[in-house]
């Protein structure tokens, strides 16, 4: 079998029907009864029929779519190996952390239920924004963000998604004005995210606070595979060092791309995205083409990795 590492969605992924034909398995049965049970309402039925903006709530859409993430990796390893190493986009690491057996699942799905209300509640509606940027270099972005910014309203980089792509997020007014320098510079588009929180980003620091205080109060376990964490680009498994890089994350930018090359570098030749949707699948194979590609979501997605482990 191929050395692989599975990695896990973050939010934007989730849709109204997600897992429809997933859900038969018993496993993934299993894993969202468990969810249900931790959240106190039906999440299941919420992921299956909506209504979308139920599900599109940042505090039930990061449940939905770590409980989807849980449910598929616990079915790829009832049948293939265990990855050599785990990494996920922004939420997408605490459903790498579950699997690595770090943070417990019911503690994730309380603990990313509360990272989505202490998002939502950082920063005001309509206050904060988020765009993204296509075709310009990592660079000019990160300077023009700080030329752009001042005492008032700021905007940083706080995702780097592919050579290409980057996210910004900030104050509306600074977002807005380095989205007009952008179009100025030639970027091929600028566009403007539909989000609640303008995550990644020095003002979501009173949500890094709630979410550290919450992560003393359960427990948080050293990694059995290492962890590539958002914040530093680079394996982790001991639990406070865990905990350090989660706290980090909702200030600081997802490397993405760093995160795919150590991967690479440390031997990995094929990534598996766990999880709805295929968002990675497209990430990674812009990142680097020569890496092995697939993704579970279903009964006929599963048999594809499994063959492109093999």
């Amino acid at each position: 079998m191929k050395k692989y590492a599975a990695v896990f969605p973050g939010q934007g992924s989730q849709s109204v029907g997600m897992f429809a034909d997933f859900m038969d398995n018993e496993i993934v049965a299993k894993t969202y009864a468990e969810a249900n049970e931790a959240l106190g309402y039906d999440l299941k039925a919420i992921t299956l029929n909506g209504p979308e903006e139920q599900l599109n709530k940042t505090e039930v859409t990061q449940p939905a779519i770590l409980t989807a993430s849980v449910a598929a990796f616990r079915v790829l390893m009832s049948k293939a190996d265990a990855p050599s190493a785990l990494a996920g986009h922004s939420l997408g690491e605490y459903s790498a952390l579950v699997a690595a057996g770090a943070i417990d699942f019911k503690d994730a799905v309380k603990l990313v239920r509360l990272r989505g209300q202490a998002m939502q509640e950082a920063v005001p509606a309509g206050v904060g924004a988020m765009a993204a940027v296509l075709g310009l270099e990592d660079q000019v972005i990160i300077d023009t963000c700080k030329k752009v910014s001042d005492a008032q309203y700021k905007v940083w980089a706080a995702n780097f998604n592919t050579p290409g792509q980057v996210v910004i997020s900030g104050n509306k007014q600074a977002v807005d004005k380095a989205c007009e320098e952008f179009t100025a510079l030639g970027a091929k588009r600028v566009v403007p995210l539909a989000v609640s929180a303008p995550s990644h980003c020095p003002l979501m620091q009173p949500a890094a606070d709630r979410l550290e205080k919450a992560l003393h109060e359960i427990t948080v376990k050293d990694a059995t595979i290492p962890v590539y964490v958002n914040a530093y680009a680079k394996p982790l498994t001991k639990a406070a060092d865990i905990i350090d890089a989660l706290v980090k994350q909702l200030t600081m930018p997802v490397r993405w791309v760093e995160t795919v090359q150590a991967l690479k570098a440390d031997g990995v030749e094929a990534l598996v995205e766990v999880g709805p949707n295929k968002v990675l699948c497209g990430l990674n194979r812009r990142i680097d083409k020569t890496l092995g590609s697939a993704n579970v979501c279903n009964e006929a997605t599963l048999a594809k990795a499994l063959e492109e482990l093999a």
